[in-house]
């Protein structure tokens, strides 16, 4: 069965140029079979050259959720940039409307892990965003939904190489029991349980408790020497 990863956050937060760098680090470094589901919503506000009415929102959803599915069926790794959550989020946020919220945190519980972007990026504009003034209340909404479902998530802060390295940190205790000592560098560092860099923060956390506690679930979960 594929691992599911997902990336999530506001916009212009770095999901897709993260979701990019890790695909290509994880075919480099293991012998996983990896798959990026990219964002449906973008391909239909590109191919429309609109953003949705509120009753095209359930549609699009469930195609994202569609999509990653089909790439599951014949990859070890799925990277979801973004999943359903982001969809509801939106349709919440834009139209008062929370009815998608059923169906995206039923999806969103299958994931393995969930990266949450930090709001610590440049903004940049693309004809389509709302603009940096969304991005606060686009946060807190997708952190709500998660705390409130009781879903775990790891924030993810940093520029290039440090925000891959800081997912790649988060990623290591799901992704470790998978890989092999044949596999490459990250492989190997992962049988031996090293630090792969980049350490973990959360200093623009509205949620202390809630991040770091998730945070340590996830890798006592991961670790049969914790008991």
């Amino acid at each position: 069965m594929a691992l599911h990863i997902a990336l999530v956050g506001a916009e212009s937060t770095g999901k897709s140029q993260l979701g990019v760098a890790l695909l290509d680090h994880l075919r480099s470094q293991t012998r996983l079979r990896c798959a990026l589901v990219g964002e449906y919503l973008r391909e239909w506000c590109d191919r429309e050259g609109r953003t949705p009415r509120p009753d095209e929102q359930d549609a699009i959803a469930r195609e994202q959720w569609r999509r990653a599915e089909a790439a599951a069926a014949d990859h070890d790794l799925v990277l979801s940039d973004t999943t359903p959550l982001m969809t509801a989020v939106y349709s919440e946020q834009l139209f008062d409307d929370r009815s998608l919220y059923p169906f995206a945190l039923q999806v969103q519980a299958r994931m393995d892990a969930t990266l949450l972007m930090a709001l610590d990026l440049p903004w940049v504009a693309d004809g389509m965003r709302d603009g940096p003034h969304a991005q606060q209340p686009t946060d807190r909404l997708v952190r709500r939904a998660l705390r409130d479902a009781g879903l775990g998530y790891s924030l993810v802060t940093g520029a290039g190489p440090e925000r891959l390295q800081q997912a790649l940190n988060a990623l290591g205790p799901l992704l470790r029991p998978h890989l092999g000592r044949t596999d490459g560098l990250f492989g190997r560092l992962l049988q031996r349980g090293e630090n792969l860099g980049g350490d973990w923060s959360c200093e623009l956390c509205d949620d202390p408790a809630c991040e770091h506690a998730s945070r340590t679930a996830a890798r006592q979960a991961c670790d049969p020497t914790s008991d």
